[in-house]
């Protein structure tokens, strides 16, 4: 049992019996499809870890396996609770996630829930990469940090997961992370990508 995350004794038997028929070293895998929406969703799906894990997976261990979930996704899944129904027909997992759903829906108004008009530009960009755009980039298996704002203006970022190496980064960032900041901070003049990017199978185009 975690703060983050609870299996009732029966789930966690059922899971188990389950991954019995599985390869070796299968473990589960939480996601959530729409995070921070009235869509959102939680699924839990057989996964193997990785050797990189560590850097964008949280690890939760239980007695017989471990539950894996991306870093971003941890505060839509505080107090989480998966346990069983059985009936005569069937056995179903059910999944309760309280803050699923959690959103800013006025930017302005619950950035200063949390962020103070004395805090510093760089600690505000978190905060809202935190809470506004690694959400949705987490659908896409990736997200994004900011390293620093330079002396012109420029927030520089990094890539990771999905995002590095795809083809639509580029993209992303224009349209998508730079517009988004700049409705927030006026004050940015733009952006910069400073991802060494690299092809491969984790990237999400």
């Amino acid at each position: 049992m975690t703060q983050m995350l609870y299996i009732t004794k029966a789930a966690q038997q059922y899971l188990a019996e389950l991954l019995k028929k599985q390869n070796t070293n299968t473990h589960i895998r939480l996601s959530v499809t729409n995070p921070g929406t009235l869509h959102a969703q939680c699924n839990l799906h057989y996964y193997t870890p990785k050797q990189n894990d560590s850097y964008n997976y949280l690890k939760i261990q239980f007695n017989q396996f471990a539950i894996y979930l991306e870093k971003i996704i941890a505060p839509f899944i505080q107090n989480t609770q998966i346990d069983i129904i059985t009936d005569d027909l069937r056995t179903q997992i059910t999944i309760q996630s309280p803050n699923l759903t959690n959103s800013i829906d006025n930017p302005s108004d619950n950035i200063n829930k949390k962020i103070t008009n004395n805090s510093s530009l760089t600690d505000r960009i978190k905060y809202v990469i935190t809470q506004q755009i690694n959400p949705q980039l987490a659908m896409h298996g990736g997200s994004v940090s900011l390293i620093k704002v330079n002396t012109d203006g420029m927030a520089i970022l990094q890539f990771h997961g999905g995002c590095n190496g795809c083809s639509m980064a580029l993209y992303t960032i224009k349209e998508g992370i730079e517009k988004t900041l700049k409705k927030f901070f006026p004050e940015l003049k733009g952006v910069i990508d400073s991802t060494s990017h690299q092809r491969g199978k984790h990237s999400f185009y």
